[in-house]
């Protein structure tokens, strides 16, 4: 039995180091994306600043989890048998749900997912109990800490609204201030900001990383609360005074140290605080195993856990374990760089592909945040609107060969003081803030007061924000969910399961991982593409327009085959990688307009022949879609084929086929002598397209029957033409952009290298 237990530890630690690396991943973005979003530094200075934080506020962090312990639940009701299922069961969840987020890109709140996993195992084991299953007597009431869950929810909304309404307020004021003309403000105003800024980070680290510190005596505890008002002050005069001076007389840039500065605080209040997150489960199993060995206990069925009441210090080759292992995953891990990009392409300033599309109720609140702007600006004086606007004006960009942030220091600057004055303040009321709330709130209604958030982005960018806030709401559900079925099926199905478990875990993370890494090497080409010299860009379509057509042409045939066929399963096939084609074309064509800034002033021409390039395959592949869902639907619906054309659409399909073979040649060849044969079998086809209707038409009135696969030839038949006009369209314009390239390739333009 001993054996059984001891194995079941070993696991929940292999599960801990698990944990603490997805975890890592997912709350990365809590710290990093200001410093990232505003090119404070190298990313590898960034790294470094928040890999010391991390390091020593793990260290710092006394470890304890309460709610782990006895926050959700009522431990003293439970056997050991029973929370060692309950630990089980969160750690499993709790890997399987973050790494999930991660996957998606999408920050979630660690703190939350903990929660409702310990909620929906403990819940669980108690309807277990309850029932009878162990000779349990009470209610379900008497094994859960309701109250505790209540709490944290109506935090979860608190901190939702709270910190997007003080974040756009406090950057609407601080940019009023300083504008986007930082070269008159700078000097004027960023040593008080400055000052402030500072100040408030102190009292982050003062009240939020001293306290439960165990290198912080309980003397020196009680100083600092009684005089933290005092310390507060000389704080701020001191550094707006240095500051102040440093502004005056030297060249160092004071928002930047505020950054970095503000990043170190965010993550050492991280890693000291929601460090238990991810290792409070699986040192309060060990506790458990250690009290229930230590009382010579045989039966762990019989063994009530009322010893996880008492608060129980960490021992720290655990905390500085751990530290490292969240270090090397801030370093190495991918997944915490997509977490950080969602919340920079949210707050971002300037434009650029959007993540997400828009949504109804996105368009909604637009509309209705336009019409009240409306309505503000029709009461208020001119001369004060005028002078508002003239501070949220930005200013031209002297190098826009130079790679900017997503937003300036300014706004990085609010954020990490915003966050960190809200978090401080919520734990000193102890109230229940999730960091990840907390920090993604902010950063959302800062870049909402900056003018981010314009009309042409507006949409995206709130569905991208309802999209994230869903997601919240979504974890503590499947957290609950999930959990509740694993605790289940370990307390009955015991170790078997929990090795099954185990590998399951495992395959589904392996597999994450590989979507993931193909996901990114995707998007990194891409932005290599993007700040690429504007020959290079012309080069790399040309190449994707050839596999695009082959691509097109091979699918079309095949779709018009297996119709006739009837084989559903190919024509499943055929529309996943029609509707794949479809979103590699929608990215090109949605990273237009920063493909168009590569190109020179003198390149308008080309400019010209690439967007229509881009259209025309857009317009190709939307076609090949409208041809493809029709079949697939008539052979889905399981309705009759009338195959009394067979002939016709053969004939049709393998002149089609002629067709596109042609007009690969010409692109592969960059050989367009031959484009008005292209365009006389165009003609042909889509005379014979029509021919093939008008029969069908006369089929479709004298027979009573058929009327659906009718109407699929004719809607088929009418998108093929489409599609036909298009590709000519595609294969002119790409023949006009191929003969720029020739004359760039003979004379090429000598580009201004990038600044990084």
């Amino acid at each position: 039995m001993e054996t059984y237990y001891i194995l079941i530890v070993i696991v929940l630690f292999v599960l801990a180091i698990s944990d603490l690396i997805v975890g890592v991943s997912n709350d990365a973005v809590n710290f990093l994306n200001s410093a990232i979003g505003s090119k404070a530094a190298s990313f590898r200075t960034i790294l470094a600043v928040a890999a010391l934080g991390v390091l020593i506020g793990a260290v710092f962090s006394n470890g304890m989890m309460e709610v782990a312990r006895k926050g959700v639940f009522n431990p003293d009701q439970f056997a050991f048998s029973d929370i060692m299922v309950i630990f089980l069961a969160v750690m499993f969840t709790d890997i399987l749900l973050l790494d999930f987020f991660n996957t998606v890109g999408l920050p979630t709140s660690t703190t939350v997912s903990i929660v409702f996993e310990l909620l929906g195992a403990a819940v669980a084991v108690s309807v277990f109990k309850v029932a009878g299953m162990q000779g349990a007597n009470g209610s379900l009431g008497d094994y859960i800490n309701t109250e505790r869950a209540l709490i944290i929810i109506a935090g979860i909304f608190l901190s939702v609204v709270i910190a997007f309404t003080i974040g756009m307020i406090i950057q609407w004021v601080v940019r009023l201030a300083f504008s986007f003309n930082l070269k008159k403000t700078y000097k004027i105003w960023t040593g008080i900001w400055g000052g402030f800024a500072i100040t408030a980070i102190l009292y982050f680290l003062v009240i939020k990383g001293a306290k439960g510190s165990t290198l912080v005596t309980d003397e020196a505890l009680e100083y600092i609360r009684a005089h933290t008002t005092t310390i507060l002050l000389i704080s701020f005069v001191g550094f707006s005074v240095l500051f102040q001076l440093l502004v005056a007389f030297t060249q160092i840039n004071i928002l930047k140290i505020t950054v970095l500065l503000g990043t170190f605080a965010l993550a050492m209040a991280f890693a000291g605080n929601d460090l238990v997150n991810f290792i409070g489960v699986p040192l309060a199993g060990f506790e458990s195993f250690r009290d229930f060995t230590a009382s010579g206990s045989a039966d762990p069925g019989g063994f009530l856990m009322g010893s996880l009441q008492e608060p129980v210090s960490t021992p720290v080759y655990f905390l500085i374990g751990a530290g490292i292992v969240m270090v090397l995953t801030l370093r190495f891990s991918r997944k915490a760089k997509s977490v950080t990009a969602t919340t920079i392409d949210l707050s971002r300033q300037g434009e650029g592909s959007e993540r997400f599309a828009s949504s109804s109720l996105a368009r909604f609140l637009v509309r209705r945040s336009v019409e009240a702007s409306n309505g503000v600006s029709k009461i208020t004086p001119s001369r004060l609107s005028r002078f508002i606007g003239s501070r949220f004006r930005e200013v031209p960009d002297e190098d826009p060969g130079r790679k900017k942030g997503a937003f300036d220091l300014v706004r990085a600057s609010v954020n990490l003081v915003v966050a960190s004055i809200l978090i401080a303040f919520g734990t000193s009321l102890k109230l229940p803030l999730s960091t990840t709330y907390v920090t993604f709130m902010v950063a959302m209604g800062t870049s909402l007061a900056d003018g981010a958030w314009g009309r042409e982005s507006a949409v995206y960018r709130i569905t991208g924000v309802l999209t994230v806030v869903g997601g919240w709401f979504f974890t503590a559900f499947t957290a609950f969910v999930v959990s509740f079925l694993i605790a289940s099926l370990i307390f009955v199905g015991k170790f078997p399961v929990v090795l099954t478990l185990m590998a399951l875990s495992i395959f589904i993370m392996i597999r994450t991982h590989a979507f993931h890494k193909k996901r990114a090497e995707k998007a990194e080409k891409i932005d290599r593409e993007i700040m690429t010299a504007s020959y290079d860009i012309l080069k790399s379509f040309d190449e994707q327009v050839k596999k695009s057509v082959l691509r097109i042409s091979k699918l079309l045939y095949l779709t018009y085959i297996n119709l006739f066929k009837e084989k559903r399963k190919e024509l499943k096939k055929i529309k996943k990688e029609s509707r794949r084609l479809l979103e590699d074309v929608k990215e090109l064509k949605d990273d237009i307009p920063l493909k168009l800034k590569r190109f020179e002033e003198t390149e308008i021409e080309s400019s010209q022949y690439y967007v229509q390039a881009v259209d025309y395959l857009r317009e190709t592949s939307n076609s090949l879609m409208h041809i493809v869902m029709p079949a697939f639907r008539h052979v889905d619906n399981n309705h009759p084929l009338d195959k009394a054309q067979a002939d016709s659409f053969q004939e049709f399909n393998n002149k089609t086929s002629e067709f596109f073979n042609l007009a690969v040649n010409l692109l592969q060849n960059r050989n367009f002598d031959h484009l008005d044969e292209l365009v006389q079998q165009r003609d042909e086809i889509m005379e014979m397209i029509n021919e093939i209707i008008k029969s069908r038409i006369k089929i479709l009135k004298k027979a009573k029957k058929g009327v659906k696969i009718s109407m699929t030839y004719i809607e088929m038949l009418t998108e093929s033409k489409n599609l036909l006009l298009h590709l000519v369209q595609l294969v002119k314009a790409q023949k006009n952009l191929i003969e720029t390239i020739e004359q760039k390739k003979k004379a090429p333009v000598i580009m201004e290298t990038t600044k990084v």
